[in-house]
């Protein structure tokens, strides 16, 4: 059997994998991929790394020196992948596009909901059997605006759901689907005219602190605004002082900006703790998960089946069909 170098894995991953995989060695690894862990893959022609993995230059010449042909991202982004680097030294890399987009549409609306009624507050006093409802209103989602950043597969599924609720949809998408039923409107009006406002767009320089104190200002006093896609679309010092001076009713976000090393991990015995982290999940107006919403057996399922897939294409001799790297031509096979 080939043998695969798997970083960062986790249970639920192992799972899935062992279920599918039939024709792989797969060595489970579970630390996060970098320069200084690289070497775990001697031995290996292909490398399995996840979204805090640091798929950077010198990872992948290390990568490469250890006999690595392929890194196969299990995620659908792959900001953290020099990928022309990987170009330049022949690797290819594979990403996972079509898994479950449910999954993280789904939670982002979880997300929306409990944040509005304060589920969060609630479950937390009632476990303190303070049954008092004081300071837990909410709104009526029917009627209100949904903004929408980023019409891709998961914002499609979003703009349905939020639809199903009666609610008004508007988008960003610097390439528009004009067959999806909703409105386009520029960012600044977006943001102005939103009850609710979802990210759900890949990380790129573009990106990058696209909310940021400028883009608070916009938004309505009363705004939610949810994060399931990446981090640093948010500037979160901004979203604190937001949060902190009211200018935003509520943050929930299922990824942040310095996650690396915290989420996915048990980080409750560290003193040296991100401060603003800290300081948002100390705030009652915020709901933070740890980069859950691709948690369902169907987008795992789906993550497993289409990394094994694109194994199979590249040992039978052809380039993967998720490949983002160049198309090649593999002499070795």
């Amino acid at each position: 059997m080939e043998p695969i170098a798997f970083f960062d894995a986790k249970p639920y991953d192992q799972v899935w994998f062992d279920k599918l995989n039939t024709q792989y060695q797969i060595r489970y690894i579970g630390d996060r991929l970098s320069a200084d862990t690289a070497h775990y893959a001697r031995g290996c022609r292909a490398a399995v790394a996840f979204v805090n993995d640091k798929v950077d230059t010198d990872a992948l010449i290390s990568l490469k020196e250890n006999g690595v042909e392929i890194v196969l991202m299990r995620s659908a982004g792959h900001n953290n992948v020099d990928v022309a680097c990987a170009n330049d030294l022949g690797i290819t890399v594979t990403t996972v596009p079509d898994y479950s987009p449910h999954s993280i549409a789904e939670h982002a609306m979880a997300l929306t909901l409990a944040l509005n009624r304060n589920i969060h507050r609630a479950y937390a006093r009632i476990r303190e059997f303070n049954f008092s409802l004081n300071g837990l209103n909410g709104v009526d989602m029917y009627g209100k605006t949904m903004g929408i950043i980023g019409t891709g597969r998961i914002g499609r599924v979003l703009a349905d759901i939020s639809k199903g609720f009666g609610m008004n949809v508007i988008a960003y998408d610097p390439f528009p689907n004009m067959n999806l039923g909703v409105k386009y409107v520029r960012l600044d009006e977006l943001f102005s005219a939103s009850d609710v406002i979802s990210l759900n767009c890949p990380l790129t320089e573009e990106s990058r602190h696209m909310l940021s104190d400028q883009a608070f200002e916009r938004m309505k006093p009363d705004a939610l605004v949810i994060n399931t896609s990446r981090g640093a679309l948010i500037d979160s010092k901004a979203l604190l002082k937001a949060l902190k001076t009211g200018r935003i009713r509520g943050a929930a976000l299922d990824v942040y900006e310095e996650e690396s090393g915290v989420f996915f991990e048990d980080a409750s015995w560290k003193r040296d703790r991100d401060d603003v982290l800290s300081l948002l999940i100390a705030l009652p107006n915020v709901i933070v998960t740890s980069h859950q919403g691709f948690l369902t057996d169907e987008a795992l399922s789906g993550i497993a089946g289409s990394v094994l897939t694109s194994l199979d294409q590249f040992f039978s001799g052809s380039t993967p069909e998720s490949a983002i790297t160049e198309k090649k031509e593999y002499a070795h096979v």
